[in-house]
């Protein structure tokens, strides 16, 4: 029973998604109510505070636990590492207000679609539906399966036919009503959120609120101007960050807002087609595309007439790209199945542009509405930016738990006070504020203001460099990386390929090399004819547009094409374009070749035909471009050259790209439709007409970039989607891979009928690139030795044995992750989840692309960068106006230097807020404190000005071969901290305890009279004066008046400029100390100020820091304390804990290894006498779920 309760208590919403939640059920409870009410009222607010913190308890304390069927209240949980809480309410849609068909109320469906989830939704007879909005998507009840589900998108179970059988006549009005009542308004609406929302969440952070709590102590004690300091530059850093957020919120208002009222012609069942604003659509709306431009305004599937679309938006490139409509097929299959990976050129997605659409004959382009609002791919880019994955990062935590350490030193402070203060008789409130003093001491208020401060160093230092930041948090994190995950086109290499020659082959010989640019055109004939014809070009706006390949291919042989939009007739458009010999093309017997039809590239099919016939002539051609392996198992086989193969090799392993070509005279009717020509038939019995070789050139930064990164440590890793050869060779040629390192390809195949899945091994250079011949290589007894950490091979797969290895041979992914270097031909979906299992091997992991194809792994990694202008660079925290790969060092060097000087500001906080308690406790200890201005010159003077000058020193030119390190309780920071509060202990103890030795001193009485004055250079004593009208006991300088308070103060003065120059370390992450020009210079004025205020022998400088009189001698002394003090903290700090080898020899003397994953699993492969695998094949398990081992893993797993 409690199983079956906690089963309808809690459930997964969005399963194996993203943004995977677990829902609970909780139904709110009067009395209880009622209680939180009276505790609100009673702890003055704070209990709300803590409610708004924590809203599980919230909801805890209101309500009980009960189905989510009753429930009132959902908790939803992430199920990520950090588990976060939201609470939401369950609110009603009333459809009764509908004038629904008559039907609906008994046993009839809602909406035609029977399958709909509206249908299961709807609660009989009141005609109500239960829904909850989770990050901008709603969800409505499913009373069939008992769980929320999503709305705003057709059924994924939809066939081919159903969706034109179902939607393709449009739906009913009434059916339109209820559609937009559930799935809400078609609109990606995005708040600009009011400054006073932002104002309050950023003030209500615990932080914030502790330092009010701080400030108002102070205030209450007469401590007004370092109040108002903090005050001041709390107020700076909270606006700063809620103008950052208003910025933002702005920013991306206006992006968004203009696709939101598009207007759009919809076609309904009963009153035909008419004129509609976008907001109105629904899923399942029948729309024309009637040739003007279009915004789409929605995700849509093409049913009837092609289009060619702009996505820059969603992909960062702006090719042009067709999309075909969605076949009319009887076949049960989901329709995106029956599609494949392909079923994505069906689909027209939101905030695309449709530049041109093409209609057949039965009337203009259709398309059925998929998805709405944020469900759409436009909406999905809006919402990762609106809800950005958490940044799991220990520096924050580690402040947070540095704080909790002090807080709880702060405790101590206080108990002591109070035993102290009670000891000696003292009246409560003064008992209660001096250890509230003492408390708050030990925290200081200004570590998120100074966190802050150094973030936005960073940010500016960063745009200077053009390099634009929209998540500065992540800065820190950037100082981490350790692997950098490139794309390969237009970010290693240039972005187009460019022409390099063309290898004709006549009578099955391959024939001279045309080079390409040459002075002279390329002659006339088959080759020049497929050039000219075999592409898929439109000329839009006087341009011609089209795939960068097809367009320099077309360009190398200088004809023109003419405006296909201007060839149309009655019927609508005929899918007609004409390209004719220009000027300084050679001479040909043709006016002009007309472009038919064409059977469109794929990825699947890797290549792509037209059908064309020369102007004025009869025949028909066909041209075929694509793979070479491909093209020629098309052709004649006496046709192909010989040595085919051998040709084939010698230009892909240099790098380059190679298309073949191919053609064939269709002997054809004189009144045939070509649109109705089989493409089976048609693409067979081809003559084959040579390879086109074309060469992507590495960019020149490339490689001294990667070098760089190889210097620093840093791994680089090739995701592309290019051909695996081309992204080898290209790898080598960036360095990589270096010269004399092995590659290993692994080949992993899915199962087929019994055979079970399969992993092949094999060296890349010595196996043949022949498909048909057997997979065997020349040198079986080939090992590999491994240097130290540096192997010496590296594996290279594609996207599809990716996917098989993620399936079939998981355990074998680390092992193969961790020498990985190309992976290829891979998926966006696919990129994204490489970076998440090197994260799982704790890599921090860069991603630098510059296409939306990488959205997803820009936005998973810890530090994406996108060279993109374009929209989609938004869901990427860094964007680089500089399109090459330079930027990468220059973030890292960036982040080393924000993550170092965070360090650095935390510890010196630390170390100030210490020394200050310090010096306070031991004052206490005879009733005393430090005068207002004592305090305020340490506070404002030295270290306000320290926190916000410190970390202005740049980044360090080179990058160092090792990270700095990621955690603040880390040992060399713990150490550097202990050590450095023992060297203050001892030195004011030693001050405290050997001034009361001296012989002119005298301790405090209560009859005392301030003695400033006549305080000579050579006087030694001080006069014993009689009792003055203001030395009553209360009053505030018998407080601070005595020979240990003016021996204390520049001791704990003095001593927080010290650690500040000390912990202001430059190399190898910072410049030195000196090139912070202004940082120097304060330390230099603020010591010089402390000096002068000791040293001077001016009454009035006496009075207002209410000092006593002391001989020369002993402030020589002092200062000698303060000089021993430096010494021995400048050689702590620099000599012993910021020595890498000494912290290397001690962890090789304790065998201390690191405990990184990636870093167990080299060792364990370097001890692993079977690894790499090489010329074997090894068997996957049959099935999903268990997952054969191979024996010789197993050994290894177990060493």
């Amino acid at each position: 029973m409690e199983k079956k309760l906690w089963k309808d208590h809690c459930v997964l919403l969005n399963k194996d998604e993203e943004n995977e939640l677990e829902i609970f059920g909780y139904k709110t409870q009067g009395w209880r109510r009622a209680f939180c009410t009276a505790g609100y009222i009673l702890s003055c607010g704070a209990l709300l505070l803590l409610f708004y913190w924590k809203p599980e308890w919230d909801v805890w304390a209101n309500c009980i636990r009960c189905s989510l069927e009753e429930a009132d209240v959902v908790l939803l949980r992430t199920t990520d590492e950090f588990q976060r809480y939201t609470r939401k309410k369950v609110t009603w849609i009333d459809l009764s207000t509908l004038a629904l068909p008559v039907g609906s109320n008994s046993d009839g469906h809602l909406v035609a679609d029977k399958d709909s989830v509206i249908n299961r939704a709807v609660m009989k007879p009141q005609l109500k539906i239960r829904c909850i909005q989770v990050q901008k998507i709603r969800y409505i009840w499913d009373f069939s399966v008992k769980e929320f589900k999503k709305v705003g998108s057709l059924e994924d179970s939809n066939t081919c036919h159903s969706i034109h059988h179902k939607f393709g006549a449009g739906l009913t009005r009434e059916e339109q009503k209820i559609r937009q009542l559930v799935c809400g308004p078609n609109a990606i609406e995005v708040e600009i959120r009011p400054i006073w929302k932002l104002l309050f969440k950023e003030i209500l952070n615990p932080f914030y609120v502790f330092q009010a709590f701080t400030l108002t102590l102070w205030l209450s004690q007469g401590y007004i101007e370092y109040s108002v300091a903090i005050i001041i530059l709390s107020i700076i850093s909270v606006g700063l960050t809620v103008y950052d957020l208003r910025q933002q919120s702005t920013k991306l208002h206006d992006l968004v807002e203009e696709h939101n009222k598009v207007q759009v012609t919809v076609c309904t069942k009963s009153e035909g087609c008419k004129e509609l604003e976008s907001c109105y659509l629904v899923p399942g709306d029948m729309f024309l595309l009637d040739g003007k431009k279009l915004s789409l305004p929605c995700d849509a599937i093409l049913i009837d007439g092609t289009c060619i679309v702009n996505e820059g938006m969603l992909t960062g490139e702006s090719v042009p790209v067709t999309k075909t409509p969605l076949p009319l097929v009887e076949s049960l299959m989901p329709w995106k199945t029956h599609s494949m990976e392909d079923y994505r050129r069906h689909v027209l997605f939101c905030g695309t542009e449709v530049i041109q659409t093409k209609a057949t004959g039965k009337g203009p382009a259709r398309a059925i509405v998929l998805q709405t609002g944020f469900n759409t791919a436009k909406g999905d880019l809006v919402r990762s930016i609106l809800y950005p994955k958490p940044v799991n990062f220990k520096l924050y935590r580690d402040a947070f738990k540095f704080i909790v350490g002090l807080s709880v030193i702060g405790v101590f402070g206080l108990i002591y006070t109070v035993c102290v203060f009670v000891s000696h008789g003292k009246p409560v409130a003064d008992v209660v504020t001096m250890a509230l003093l003492l408390l708050t001491a030990a925290v200081p208020p200004a570590i998120p203001a100074a966190l802050t401060t150094g973030t936005v160093y960073a940010q500016r230092r960063l745009k200077k460099k053009k390099i634009f930041c929209i998540s500065p948090q992540r800065i820190n994190i950037c100082g981490q990386i350790n692997l950098v995950c490139f794309d390969k086109t237009g970010t290693l290499t240039e972005d187009g390929l460019d022409l390099w020659g063309i290898i004709p082959s006549e009578g099955s010989r391959f024939q001279k090399i045309h080079k390409f640019p040459s002075s002279t055109p390329l002659p006339w004939g088959p080759v020049c004819g497929a050039m000219a014809s075999c592409h898929s070009l439109v000329v839009l706006d006087k341009k011609i547009q089209g795939d960068p390949l097809d367009l320099k291919m077309f360009e190398g042989t200088h004809w023109e094409i003419e405006d296909c939009s201007t060839a149309q007739d009655g019927a609508g458009a005929l899918n007609i374009c004409v390209v004719r010999p220009g000027l300084k093309a050679s001479s040909a017997p043709v006016e002009g070749i007309a472009i038919l039809h064409q059977f469109p590239f794929s990825s699947g099919l890797q290549r792509m035909s037209v059908v064309s016939q020369k102007i004025g002539e009869e025949q028909y051609d066909l041209y075929m471009k694509g793979a070479p392996e491909i093209v020629s198992s098309f052709c004649r086989q006496d046709t192909v050259p010989v040595n085919f193969l051998k040709e084939l090799k010698t230009y892909t392993s240099q790098g380059f790209r190679v298309i073949a070509l191919a053609h064939k005279v269709l002997n054809l009717g004189k009144d045939v439709d070509v649109n109705s020509l089989e493409r089976e038939e048609a693409e067979s019995e081809l003559v084959f007409l040579g390879l086109l070789v074309m060469e992507n050139r590495l960019k020149q930064e490339t490689k001294p970039v990667l070098r760089e990164l190889a210097a620093a440590r840093i791994r680089s890793v090739m995701v592309t989607g290019d051909n695996l050869q081309t992204a080898v060779t290209v790898a080598r040629n960036a360095g990589m891979i270096h010269t004399g390192s092995k590659v290993i390809l692994i080949e992993a195949k899915e199962p087929e009928g019994s055979a079970p899945a399969s992993i092949a091994w094999r060296l890349a250079e010595d196996c043949k690139a022949n498909t048909a011949a057997p997979r065997v290589c020349a040198n079986t007894e080939e090992k590999i030795t491994l240097e130290g950490e540096t192997y010496n091979y590296h594996f290279a797969m594609n996207g599809k044995s990716y996917q098989v290895i993620i399936k079939y041979f998981y355990n074998l992914l680390p092992k193969i992750l961790v020498n990985a270097t190309v992976f290829a031909r891979m998926s966006p979906g696919q990129k994204s989840s490489l970076v998440e299992e090197f994260q799982k091997l704790d890599y921090y992991v860069g991603m630098c692309g510059d296409g939306a194809n990488d959205c997803g792994a820009l936005k998973m990694a810890h530090a994406g960068i996108s060279l993109s202008e374009q929209e989609a660079s938004v869901a990427s925290p860094f964007t680089s106006q500089i399109p090459n790969i330079q930027c990468v060092p220059e973030l890292i060097r960036e982040g080393r230097a924000a993550l170092v000087a965070s360090f650095a500001v935390v510890k010196y906080l630390t170390l100030y807020g210490l020394i200050q308690f310090v010096g306070t406790a031991l004052l206490f200890w005879q009733l005393q404190i430090f005068g207002n201005h004592q305090y305020l010159i340490q506070d404002v003077i030295i270290t306000l000005l320290v926190c916000l000058t410190m970390s202005l020193t740049e980044a360090y030119p080179k990058l160092a071969p090792y990270r700095p390190p990621g955690q603040l309780i880390s040992p060399p920071l713990l150490l550097s901290i202990i050590l450095n509060v023992c060297f203050t202990i001892a030195m004011q103890t030693c001050g405290f305890l050997l001034v009361k030795q001296q012989p002119w001193y005298r301790a405090r009485t209560k009859c005392w009279v301030l003695p400033y004055r006549h305080c000579s250079p050579g006087n030694q004593t001080v006069p014993p004066t009689s009792p003055g009208e203001n030395a009553t006991s209360s009053g505030p300088q018998s407080t601070v008046l005595s020979y240990e308070d003016t021996t204390l103060w520049p001791l704990s003065s003095i001593n927080c400029i010290i650690v500040a120059f000390v912990f202001s370390k430059g190399k190898p992450f910072r410049k030195p100390i000196y090139t912070n020009y202004v940082f120097s210079v304060l330390l230099a004025l603020q010591l010089a100020i402390c000096l002068f205020l000791f040293f001077a022998d001016i009454d009035a400088v006496y009075s207002g820091m209410q000092f006593l009189c002391t001989p020369v001698i002993w402030r020589v002394y002092v200062l000698l304390m303060l000089l021993v003090t430096f010494c021995v903290s400048l050689f702590t700090e620099d000599i012993i804990l910021q020595n890498k080898h000494l912290w290397l020899l001690i962890k090789a003397l304790f065998g201390y290894q690191s405990n990184s994953q990636y870093r167990k699993w080299q060792r364990m492969l370097q001890s692993d006498p079977s690894w790499p695998p090489l010329n074997a094949k090894d068997i996957g398990a049959k099935s999903t779920d268990e997952i054969y081992i191979n024996p010789t893993y197993e050994n290894s797993d177990e060493e």
